[in-house]
Parts: structure tokens; sequence; C-alpha cells
């Protein structure tokens, strides 16, 4: 994400707001129905009985086409678009932050430790600020298996904004935040991963390319592919449980670590380890793209931003 071609502008605030929020919305249009496919395996069931097999990623995928409609690949979308613009900015913008301030300061270099360490704030950042709300509302509206098709089958929430409301009215706000500890620990490592092995692989491929000021689009891709996929390889058994914890409604007088504990039991006694992987394949299939394109639009999109600002002398987006 360098651009150290000695004749523009540092890259500003606005910038990273305005390139992640673009990069967000796109890898939100492309990438959906893998998300919803992988919320309905982390809360399905199937397998239970004794000589039965968890229906796998293309079959869940064809059961919801099948019973609900192409269409429901789709729920949860207003859900995740109206949190993934402030998501991807709110994450860019202060991976930034954190890297400028746990840069060198004499050389300006951020060493990869430091990086990994930005990329824990940020994930923690973006978990706080917009990731738990944002989910669980999607996953209250993609664990609803009700068809499209059939306007008789009358959903519980009818869009994002409906089942906002609800939540609240009949669970209280705080519900909202149900798993705000987990989705943090979730975040801050798969952006600590991410942005790690995403500029020490980019620092690669600028060493092995010298003559090439800006990698091009298919490279930064490719890039984007390897590093989104650390994330999830590094902590499944986490965002399994908490989308379990927030699908499932308020039992009064239970702590959050009392229900962590509760349903990591239950999946272990009745479905076993292998359980704790559930969805990892479509999370996997859902994340690398999805950094794919997020890494690819933001550079493209940080780049004409930059490119249309006045000459200065100094670095951009240094590291």
């Amino acid at each position: 994400m360098s651009r150290n071609n000695g004749s523009k502008k540092p890259v500003g605030f606005a910038t990273h707001v305005t390139a992640g929020g673009i990069a967000g919305a796109c890898e939100a249009l492309t990438c959906q129905p893998l998300d919803t496919i992988k919320v309905r395996m982390q809360l399905s069931r199937s397998g239970r009985v004794p000589g039965t097999k968890p229906r796998g990623f293309f079959a869940t995928g064809a059961y919801i086409v099948r019973r609900e409609t192409p269409l429901a690949l789709y729920k949860g979308l207003g859900a995740v678009l109206s949190g993934i613009v402030p998501k991807m900015s709110i994450r860019f913008a202060s991976f930034e932050a954190y890297k400028s301030y746990l840069a060198d300061p004499e050389t300006g270099k951020t060493s990869m430790g430091n990086i990994f360490i930005a990329g824990l704030g940020a994930g923690t950042t973006e978990a706080v600020a917009v990731v738990t709300p944002m989910e669980v509302v999607k996953i209250r509206l993609q664990a609803q298996q009700h068809s499209l098709a059939d306007p008789l089958e009358t959903p519980r929430y009818r869009n994002a904004g409906h089942a906002v409301y609800t939540i609240i009215r009949e669970e209280g706000f705080s519900t909202l935040y149900r798993g705000v500890s987990l989705t943090a620990l979730r975040q801050a490592t798969n952006q600590g991963a991410n942005f790690t092995v995403y500029q020490e692989a980019k620092k690669f491929a600028q060493r092995m390319q010298p003559g090439v000021e800006e990698l091009p689009s298919y490279q930064t891709m490719m890039i984007g592919l390897l590093s989104g996929a650390a994330g999830p390889l590094s902590n499944a058994p986490i965002d399994t449980i908490k989308t379990r914890l927030q699908k499932a409604t308020a039992t009064p007088g239970t702590s959050a670590l009392s229900r962590i504990m509760t349903i990591a039991k239950d999946m272990w006694m009745q479905e076993g380890v292998r359980s704790f992987y559930k969805g990892l394949t479509p999370r996997i299939l859902r994340v690398a793209p999805g950094q794919s394109v997020v890494f690819a639009v933001y550079e493209r999109v940080s780049g004409i931003i930059e490119r249309m600002q006045p000459s200065t002398g100094g670095d951009a987006y240094s590291e």
C-alpha cells in the first residue's frame, strides 16, 4: 500500500475513509452469498444423528436456493451494506493511525511486529464501533429460513431496520452488542494477520520487481487473496461460537461468559471438535476473495485520489 514516488502528498484521513468505504461496498455486493451459506452452516445442527453427515457447502447453498429462492443468498445484505462502508473506513483509517504512531520516529518505518499490533488495534476498533451490532442484525436475518417466493410466509424480521427496532424493543439495546468480546477477538486476529501478510507480501513483490512503481491490480488481488485466508484459519472456533451466541435470544440472569461456555460445551459434547470449524470453507471462500476485492479497489481508488492531489515531494502511504 506504499507509493513512494516522492511526488505526492501523504495520503490523508479522508482518502483512507473514502477508499475504504468504496472497497467495502464492492466486497459486500460480490461476496454476500458466501457469507449467508457460512452462517447457515455454523447454525446447522445437521450431522448430530449418528450415521449422518453435516450438510456441506454446496448442499447448503442448493438447499437455500431450492427452499427460499436465489435471492435468499442475499439475506442480510442491507445490514451489511449499512455497516461495511463505515467498517472499512474505520479499518483503514485506524490502521494507518496506529501504524503511524508505532513507526520508528527516525526512519518512519513500521516493523512487522508493530504492523501486526496496528492490525490488532484496527480490528478491535471496528468491532466495537460497527461490526458487532451489524453482525447481530445480519445473523438474525440470515438465520430466517422463509421462502421469499411465498408472500404468506412472513419472517419475524422484515429488513435490517425492522430487525434493529424489534431487537431493541424486545431484548434491549445491549443485545446489539452481544458477543462483542468474541467479535473483537476475531476481528483483531483477523486484521493483525491480514495487514501483516498483505504488507509483507507486497514488499516482497515490490523487491522482485524493482522497476515497478505501483503493483498491477491482479497482483494486488492475489496478495489480498492470500492475506484474506490467514484470519479465518487462525480463529475459526471463535467465529462459530460467536455466530451461535449472536443468533440466540437473551437468557435473563446469565452472563456473557457463561453463555459462551455453555455453547462451547454443548458443541463439544453433542457435535464434536469438528463443529468448531463448521463454515470454515465458505468463510475462507467469502473472506479471501473479499479481501482480494477490498485491497484491489482500495489501492485503485486511493491511487486515483493521490494523482488528483498537487505534488509536494513527500512520501505517500510510506511503509
